[in-house]
């Protein structure tokens, strides 16, 4: 499962608004809601979130598999 809540704590230690990134930064409100609900973003998106922030992508995004699911192992 995707879970963007890093870049919450990331966003608040950093001392950025979701404001700031919309109306500063350029970040779509669309971008934002597809944050806000988990669901996928393009790679691009989290370069760009990284840049902004000056941080790595597992301060951005972190991903975890549920237990019996089929799918966790490659």
């Amino acid at each position: 499962m995707i879970s963007y809540a890093p870049l919450w704590r990331t966003l608040s230690k950093k001392g950025i608004t979701q404001y700031q990134l919309i109306n500063e930064y350029g970040v779509s409100t669309g971008t934002l809601d597809a944050l806000r609900k988990n669901r996928s973003v393009t790679l691009n998106t989290i370069q760009d979130l990284c840049k902004i922030l000056d941080c790595s992508v597992q301060e951005v995004v972190e991903i975890t598999f549920e237990s019996g699911d089929s799918n966790n192992e490659m």
